[in-house]
């Protein structure tokens, strides 16, 4: 049997943000499971982690989490997702997804959202992986962050090919047809 398609999200993990990131990632994971495209992400079960998630399990979708060790007691465990793995550090975390995943989708999100999309685009700027990376603007919300890579690219700190290594994507709809195209 073919493995299914999968898509890794990375997005907060923060409750106290306004509702319409909740609604994007619920309608994200709703498009998601449209698609019979099955949810590969950090594990948690708060913010637009949790939102994506039980969106995903809601509407009879299929949801991977790699949830690390070290986070127990910090961060929300999901407890009824589809496979869950439970591993010793953010690290491990990261690869494992990496590998369950055929592209990344950087939601909203905080710090950790930065860290993880980063490394994806620093892997790919590498030569590492040519897995799609798309970057959900919404409402706008990263603009300041495209302001900033381009400048980092503008002062050389980067080559001006690693705009290539991801796109930015304004419509919900654009999301999955930038990472899968004509296979969708």
């Amino acid at each position: 049997m073919a493995r299914k398609r999968a898509v890794c999200v990375y997005c907060g993990a923060q409750n106290r943000v306004p509702d319409h990131y909740l609604e994007a990632g619920r309608a994200f994971g709703k498009l998601l499971v449209d698609n019979d495209i099955t949810l590969v992400y950090g594990g948690g079960n708060s913010g637009m982690m949790g939102a994506v998630a039980n969106s995903v399990l809601t509407n009879g979708g299929r949801v991977i989490g790699v949830f690390p060790e070290e986070l127990r007691g910090l961060e929300a465990e999901h407890s009824a997702l589809t496979e869950i793995y439970v591993v010793s550090g953010m690290h491990e975390r990261k690869k494992m997804m990496f590998d369950f995943s055929d592209g990344f989708l950087a939601l909203p999100g905080g710090f950790g959202t930065l860290d993880e999309l980063f490394e994806m685009i620093t892997w790919r700027q590498l030569g590492f992986h040519d897995r799609p990376i798309i970057i959900y603007n919404h409402k706008g919300y990263w603009d300041h962050w495209v302001k900033l890579t381009e400048n980092i690219m503008k002062e050389g700190f980067a080559p001006a090919h690693t705009s290539t290594c991801y796109n930015v994507v304004n419509e919900l709809e654009g999301i999955l047809p930038a990472i899968f195209g004509k296979n969708l």
